[in-house]
């Protein structure tokens, strides 16, 4: 399994948190169907199908967030609800009023939900104890929002908080690209969003440009334009984009790193494993080298 979206907060790792500890704490908050009258439930599943809640492989834990969302769309209620307003209008001669309006769709949408289908997700995430890391792959601030919320409903203290640098990333990378080049370790690649602060927020980006040979990014910069997105290279190993809200977006692992492990397991779990540990070695050392980076 490899993260392709990184939402990274950080935590002291001298807490006293345990695997066993960790789990049974998120037991208070596990996965429980929708009931027939509700939209959508969300808790914890085993990220590996056995009833392990936390599952620890070499002292990195993996844990998995799981939704159940109802689908049912308005237009289906709008209709339903129209066809009854008119039912009630033949027979009462009169139209309803906006607030047996409401109530009929209050319960149309009660008759209906559960007959609904639903459609499931998952959410992983990544507690490194002895580095202090939590990372969940999640692509929106919105999607890891939703599943700090219930980590917090299940912990009984809290101690993660989003990752802060010294020096804010979009500092960094002005630098960089005025620079033509990045730190030790990075290089820049063919992406990146320049993006203006004033109010009409004016935005130029570039795809599959040499961005350390155009000076025209260099002119953007120079008339007030900062970046909000690069995209980056990592030792060879590691492309991502870097996101002014230090956010690490569109993680891929070059082919270099993946073929580390072809032909060492033998069956799914001893792969699954042995990725696990290659990917969560590979980020401890990247993001620990990307925050000395941008604030050096």
């Amino acid at each position: 399994m490899w993260f392709r979206n990184l939402q990274i907060l950080r935590f002291d790792p001298t807490t006293a948190l345990t695997a066993e500890s960790f789990s049974e704490q998120l037991r208070t908050e596990a996965f429980q169907p929708c009931t027939s009258l509700a939209r959508e439930s969300r808790g914890w599943i085993p990220p590996r199908g056995d009833d392990r809640l936390v599952c620890a492989m070499h002292g990195q834990w993996l844990i998995a967030l799981g939704v159940e969302q109802k689908l049912l769309p308005a237009s289906v209620v709008r209709q339903t609800v129209e066809a009854r307003a008119a039912e009630l209008e033949r027979r009462m001669g009169v139209k309803p009023g906006r607030k047996r309006l409401r109530e009929l769709k209050e319960e149309v949408t009660d008759e209906l939900l559960p007959r609904a289908f639903s459609r499931y997700g998952t959410t992983f995430a990544w507690v490194d104890p002895e580095h202090g890391w939590l990372v969940i792959d999640a692509a929106s601030p919105k999607k890891s929002g939703e599943f700090l919320e219930v980590l917090r409903k299940s912990l009984d203290e809290f101690p993660f908080a989003p990752l802060e640098t010294k020096r804010a990333p979009a500092a960094a990378m002005t630098e960089w690209l005025t620079a033509g080049d990045a730190p030790p370790g990075f290089s820049i690649d063919r992406d990146c969003e320049l993006q203006s602060p004033l109010e009409e927020r004016a935005t130029v980006r570039y795809a599959n440009h040499v961005l350390t040979e155009t000076a025209e990014v260099r002119n953007h910069i120079a008339a007030g334009k900062m970046p909000t997105r690069l995209a980056l290279t990592w030792r060879d190993r590691v492309s991502f984009v870097l996101t002014d809200k230090l956010e690490v977006k569109r993680v891929k692992l070059i082919d270099v790193a993946t073929t580390e492990n072809d032909g060492e397991a033998d069956d799914a779990e001893e792969r699954f494993e042995a990725d696990f540990i290659l990917m969560t070695g590979l980020l401890d050392r990247f993001l620990g080298e990307l925050v000395e980076a941008i604030e050096p």
